[in-house]
């Protein structure tokens, strides 16, 4: 039996023979693309998310929260959701995570990325809530309210500003194409200052709604910088109460990858070295960029060493440290809300300036702290903090006027009062 025909034994003739293969062929054909399709399921969930799902009735209080692309509950939507809850608005919350046994507090409904409920949901809920772009090919219902927080103050170009794109698995016409289809999906967009709002809209080709109250995961800055919620903090991550902490959280390299998606990262700072010249006095942090979190090893180091990259809210490893160390991450416009001090170390500054992406701003005129380029040279600054505190305060002092005074404690508030109470 091939397909619904039957071969009768007389028919196997000579003759016969080609058109008989050729059944055959169109039958392990079609057995090949069922089995395809079984193994990939994804697309799948995607054909019943646009066929079925779309059409569902839409959930008008249900909000959906996604913190870079399913890896972590962190960042402006944990924020916002966490503001949501202490306010006990009635909404239903749905949270995807790609790993599910994550805790994640009451009352949110957590829910796999790329799994059958994950497409049930985002087609049925009236708010999205997100910091990293979605995947490509999820249309969006237009009574849906996207709300895109973004994760970051743009030091290093974006999107439609950059001139060629090095990531693996695109190309530079397609990554923007891909970014617009993206972009214009959002209803909303955070801002955490005017400096990045002109960027954004350039970048982004943004015409639409631009929230610019500072960025939510900040409040937590102005809430929390006291020393009994620092101690609080400390003694949850189980670090020592009698050292300083120095967090190191540097940035991902465009063209240092394994794979699509798979970036690695090699640590230029001497980690033995550190422990040897620092450990009487301080303990090293390090919060990796969530693309090469996996990459780093600190054998031998544990003692001094903590990786805590996989450690859901980087604002908790702010308010803990005294001192922060980052190349042309974002994170230092977030941390600058503190008023402590920043060492940049950007070995590679020349390439990741020329080559790779490119700066809005003349950083190494204007950054609020020394820009070095050897492990060592870190070390001295750090023995040396107090120098280099007051050095730059001149600096420090015009970049938190530019970057830092829209943050006060109350973004999350701001964003609700204007999307969520307003509905």
């Amino acid at each position: 039996m091939l397909g619904n025909k039957s071969i009768k034994k007389e028919e196997l003739t000579f003759a016969n023979t080609p058109k008989i293969i050729l059944q055959v062929r169109n039958y392990k054909k079609k057995v090949k693309n069922l089995l395809r399709l079984l193994v990939n399921r994804r697309k799948i969930y995607l054909k019943l998310y646009h066929k079925i799902f779309i059409r569902s009735k839409l959930n008008k209080n249900r909000v959906l929260f996604e913190s870079f692309s399913g890896k972590s509950y962190s960042d402006n939507p944990r924020a916002i959701y966490n503001e949501m809850v202490k306010q006990n608005l009635p909404f239903e919350y749905i949270w995807i995570i790609n790993d599910t046994d994550k805790e994640i507090p009451a009352p949110a409904k957590k829910v796999k990325r790329f799994s059958l409920a994950y497409y049930y949901y985002l087609a049925t809920s009236k708010f999205w809530v997100l910091n990293t772009r979605l995947p490509n090919g999820i249309k969006k219902r237009e009574e849906v309210i996207y709300i895109q927080t973004w994760h970051g103050t743009p030091l290093k170009k974006l999107a439609f500003d950059m001139n060629e794109v090095r990531m693996p698995g695109t190309t530079t016409e397609k990554y923007k194409r891909n970014f617009y289809t993206e972009s214009q999906k959002w209803d909303y967009l955070v801002s955490p200052n005017r400096y990045s709002t002109e960027i954004f809209q350039r970048a982004f080709k943004f015409d639409k709604d631009i929230l610019e109250v500072g960025y939510p995961r900040n409040d937590v800055l102005y809430q929390k910088n006291n020393q009994q919620d620092i101690l609080k903090i400390k003694e949850k991550i189980g670090l020592p109460l009698d050292k300083k902490v120095i967090l190191y959280a540097p940035t991902w390299r465009d063209d240092e990858y394994y794979g699509k998606g798979k970036y690695k990262f090699d640590l230029k700072l001497d980690l033995q070295q550190f422990q040897t010249r620092l450990s009487g006095e301080y303990v090293l942090l390090l919060r990796m960029h969530y693309l090469i979190a996996d990459s780093i090893n600190v054998e031998g180091v544990e003692d001094f060493v903590y990786n805590l990259s996989s450690y859901n809210d980087i604002s908790e490893l702010y308010l803990v440290s005294d001192v922060l160390i980052t190349d042309y991450s974002s994170v230092f416009f977030d941390y600058g809300n503190l008023k402590r001090p920043i060492i940049f170390f950007t070995y590679d500054i020349e390439k990741y300036r020329d080559m790779l992406r490119g700066f809005y701003y003349d950083f190494e005129q204007k950054a609020p702290g020394p820009l070095l380029s050897e492990s060592e040279q870190v070390i001295n600054a750090i023995e040396d903090i107090s120098c280099i505190k007051n050095k730059y305060s001149e600096k420090f002092s015009k970049f938190y006027n530019r970057y830092c005074s829209l943050d006060n404690g109350t973004s999350s508030q701001q964003i609700i009062n204007q999307i969520f109470k307003s509905k």
